[in-house]
């Protein structure tokens, strides 16, 4: 997945852009607030949906080089990893996470 097309880049990034919108709007989960929040789950959404497909194995059904499921799953986990930990950091230092 180095050398990707474009086509794959942008196929990462809708599974990353509606990861992170399920986590942000639907699920309500944030670690930021406002928009950098939003654009920083659509990153590691991406990194995730990225590496979703070496971690966890080529299966199912693919589209230009991405293998949609494992993409989806790594992007989810990779966003609710993030969240988890912030909330966790937030809760450990009593709501003063980033300081």
């Amino acid at each position: 997945m180095i050398g990707m097309s474009f086509l794959s880049f942008l196929i990462l990034l809708v599974i990353a852009v509606v990861v992170a919108a399920v986590f942000h709007f639907g699920l309500r989960y944030r670690f930021l607030d406002g928009w950098d929040c939003f654009l920083g789950m659509i990153g590691l959404g991406w990194l995730g949906g990225w590496l979703g497909s070496p971690v966890l194995g080529h299966w199912l059904f693919h589209v230009e080089n991405v293998y949609v499921v494992p993409a989806i799953l790594g992007a989810v986990s990779a966003v609710g990893g993030a969240v988890l930990w912030w909330k966790a950091l937030a809760k450990a230092y009593g709501g003063r996470a980033g300081v």
